[in-house]
């Protein structure tokens, strides 16, 4: 039995933080999926690490330039990132179909450099969703405070989405609030998904710097542990949301719960265990997307029992200590999403140098043969 069953039967989806030619290449994700992957997640450091960072795509871009010898380094990467996505998603359709559209989903980002533009946003993810051309495509929106109403619009329009970068209580509830106001204008709410994606692991990193400086044995204490006290905060928000009466009006209509995923889950302090934020966050309704060395692992020995709902208390009270010892929280979370957008910007930006280059290569050959 696969202990991703197993994390399923406490009704939590796993979904894999990756994507490349080479899970298509070697049937790895299909092997994935077989036993028990239920969708899968990207962003441009992945495509930058995947398409620049190896061989697997250099005969595609040879013939996508042989094709059209003009094409530009952004023709490309659309090109190359819809191949993957629709190869994706035609694996993962089984598993989209057998769960009534609840899992079984690709996530793929708009241009980062979109981050502040709304319009921009939406008209990307209208391309994206038309280009993909599959039901179980869902769209990557950065939920700055631009991107909260592009949500808004784009599940009134029934685009599922994937609202990424969020590191707060107070940002995920505005984006339960889209969901629902979405829903809400929706004709058909019972066609769309979404799911909240909360980073984790980039929390602590802060919040342990942070609590490194203080220096005393109450700050100390606190280590290593603020990431998942901020997602158990996140679930108990989640929970008072979709038991109210906005989305009860919505869930009449046909409408699901916006799951929230956990996102940025593996561990950056080797002195926590590697399982740290998979073992920790196993809760119903709602999703983990791991790394591969993270899914190897969990595959090998990880353990799966309901710890998500445990010691709430104990979470809200180092929550409360952390805000006494004068550590913001807020302040922390809003200089991650800036941090997070600027990351993805420069991984885009440099992929799609890396691309130039390989064009350049490409047309040395031809010149040369």
């Amino acid at each position: 039995m696969s202990v991703i069953i197993d994390l399923f039967r406490e009704g939590q989806s796993l979904w894999l933080d990756y994507i490349g030619r080479s899970l298509f290449l070697d049937a790895g994700l299909k092997r994935l999926v077989n036993a028990g992957l239920r969708g899968v997640t990207s962003n441009p450091t992945i495509f930058y690490k995947a398409i620049a960072g190896t061989d697997d795509y250099d005969d595609t871009i040879r013939d996508l330039l042989q094709a059209d010898h003009e094409i530009s380094a952004v023709g490309l990467y659309r090109w190359l990132t819809i191949q993957d996505t629709q190869a994706a998603a035609d694996i993962l359709r089984g598993v989209y179909e057998s769960s009534g559209a609840a899992d079984g989903y690709v996530s793929l980002e708009v241009s980062p450099h979109l981050a502040q533009d709304t319009e921009g946003t939406v008209q990307a993810a209208r391309r994206l969703w038309r280009a993909v051309a599959r039901p179980n495509l869902m769209v990557k929106v950065p939920a700055t405070p631009e991107g909260i109403p592009a949500i808004e619009r784009l599940i009134a329009e029934g685009i599922n989405v994937n609202a990424t970068l969020l590191f707060s209580v107070s940002r995920y509830q505005a984006v339960a609030e889209a969901y629902i106001r979405g829903l809400s204008l929706s004709p058909e709410p019972g066609r769309v998904a979404s799911v909240a994606s909360l980073f984790v692991s980039r929390v602590d990193s802060k919040a342990d710097a942070a609590l490194d400086e203080i220096g005393t044995a109450a700050a100390l204490r606190l280590k290593g542990k603020i990431g998942i006290a901020n997602a158990k905060a996140v679930y108990d928000r989640f929970k008072a949301v979709f038991q109210g009466e906005a989305f009860a009006q919505q869930q009449a209509r046909g409408a699901r719960v916006q799951r929230p995923l956990w996102a940025s889950t593996a561990t950056k302090n080797p002195h926590y265990s590697d399982l740290l934020y998979v073992e920790g966050l196993i809760g119903p309704n709602t999703v983990n997307t791991v790394p591969p060395q993270t899914l190897d692992i969990f595959m090998q020995r990880g353990e799966v029992r309901a710890t998500l709902e445990l010691d709430m208390e104990i979470a809200r009270r180092d929550l409360a200590e952390l805000q006494a010892l004068g550590v913001d929280l807020e302040a922390i979370a809003l200089e991650l999403e800036k941090e997070g957008v600027a990351a993805f910007a420069e991984s885009y930006d440099r992929l799609l140098e890396a691309l130039r280059e390989k064009c350049h290569a490409v047309a040395q050959e031809y010149a040369a043969s």
